[in-house]
């Protein structure tokens, strides 16, 4: 190989190891935050989900409604979203340049006037989070409930 091949091999190698560990850096952060944003929910942490939620954050619940951030508010108030447990398994986190999709099922104990009180609930989840100018903030939220013993 001549020296010009093997420099344009070199600096290719270097370039995607560059991205690859760009990447594992945004997925790490990710996967921090959303289950930073699991165990707020859980503790009815409403200061820290109001920092990681965007101001337009909807979600397709498990009760098939779609709702925003005052109704997500509203039934937590009433007591419509309320855990005893609550664990999030993230299986997957795909990032494409603003955007980072986190994938994964979650195993919760409903309580008080949620649906499914006192049962254990599996659904899968997908949470949508998009990078803004004061950090990543999760935009978009689908829940689907699987299983229910």
């Amino acid at each position: 190989m001549t020296i010009i091949k093997v420099s344009i091999l070199t600096i290719s190698l270097l370039l995607s190891m560059k991205c690859s560990m760009a990447q594992s850096t945004v997925e790490n952060e990710i996967r921090r935050l959303d289950q930073l944003e699991a165990q707020a929910t859980i503790s009815g942490d409403t200061i820290t989900l109001k920092k990681l939620w965007s101001p337009g954050f909807v979600v397709n619940n498990p009760a098939n409604m779609v709702v925003n951030v005052a109704q997500i508010r509203q039934l937590m108030k009433e007591g419509k979203i309320s855990y005893t447990t609550f664990n999030r398994i993230i299986e997957k986190v795909t990032i494409t340049g603003p955007v980072a999709v986190a994938m994964g099922y979650e195993e919760n104990e409903p309580e008080k006037a949620t649906d499914n009180a006192g049962k254990k609930v599996t659904r899968r989840y997908t949470n949508v989070w998009l990078k803004e100018k004061a950090g990543w903030k999760i935009i978009a939220r689908q829940a689907t409930i699987i299983d229910v013993k």
